[in-house]
């Protein structure tokens, strides 16, 4: 999609991060923009900025996690303004930890809102801009821990993963269609989110249990994590990123040639091509 002028854009994980900022950059260039977050004040906040700037934006609180939320915020998107052109599945949140020993409530909850907020945003939004015929965009968040090697973190790790298949199979599926329909991943690198804090919205039948999980490798990775975002590159940036991957119809929005994580990366896929046992390659390690 080249003219995003006029057109719906639906950005979830909105109120903060990569969402504010891609629904901010969005409504500069003149799209009509639906914020969804479980976030509500928040939302409303970012929401209000942008209206008080002279853009179009509705704030509709949703819970990517629920079936049915993500369905009211795809019925609002369409009797609000009878379309939807580019929908953004980014929420997201992180969990930490050994593998073996991370409560269930852990892989729960990041593929509830990781995996299956992305697919929820699927099954709501999909079969409407297909039916619509228009040109249309889907973008889905994954990580560049989707793409490495990456230890005390496999309840996000894995998530991520998931969505960087997911997305593979929806581009090859809008492929085989025919369909004017785009899909893109996004990997980023570290950006200064809050997704360090993210359980700050978790819900509470899925909070762990006292000492459940815990280990010195989860509270080392849940600090390191704080302490890289908390200095990583504005999320504007990756926001620019993304709305070239959207013109240029590129699946893989990775982090740029040259930096670590996209060494990391290739490192990886050196480690596949060879079938050799990874060693752990992650930026820092």
């Amino acid at each position: 999609m080249q003219d995003l002028a006029g057109r719906v854009a639906v950005v979830t994980g909105a109120a903060s991060g990569i969402g504010r900022a891609l629904s901010v950059i969005l409504a500069e260039l003149e799209m009509k923009v639906i914020l969804a977050d479980v976030e509500a004040l928040a939302l409303e906040e970012v929401t209000q900025g942008l209206i008080e700037a002279g853009h179009t934006a509705l704030a509709v609180p949703t819970d990517v996690a629920s079936a049915d939320s993500v369905a009211a915020l795809a019925e609002r998107t369409y009797e609000s303004w009878g379309a939807a052109h580019v929908v953004c599945n980014n929420a997201g949140v992180f969990a930490a930890g050994l593998s073996f020993d991370a409560p269930q409530s852990d892989y729960d909850w990041c593929f509830g809102v990781n995996v299956f907020g992305i697919l929820n945003g699927l099954r709501s939004f999909v079969p409407r801009m297909l039916a619509s015929g228009e040109p249309g965009h889907i973008v889905n968040t994954a990580s560049m821990a989707a793409l490495t090697s990456v230890p005390f973190s496999a309840p996000y790790a894995m998530s991520k993963a998931a969505v960087l298949s997911l997305s593979e199979s929806l581009y090859l599926e809008m492929q085989s269609k025919g369909a004017p329909i785009g899909v893109s991943v996004i990997c980023p690198e570290l950006f200064d989110t809050r997704i360090g804090w993210a359980e700050r919205n978790r819900p509470p039948h899925l909070e762990r249990k006292d000492g459940e999980g815990a280990s010195i490798e989860r509270e080392g990775t849940e600090q390191a994590i704080r302490t890289a975002t908390g200095t990583g590159e504005a999320p504007s940036v990756l926001a620019q990123r993304i709305v070239d991957g959207i013109r240029e119809n590129r699946l893989y929005v990775l982090a740029p040639e040259g930096d670590p994580w996209r060494e990391a990366c290739n490192v990886r896929l050196d480690d596949l091509r060879h079938a050799r046992n990874p060693g752990g390659a992650v930026p820092g390690e």
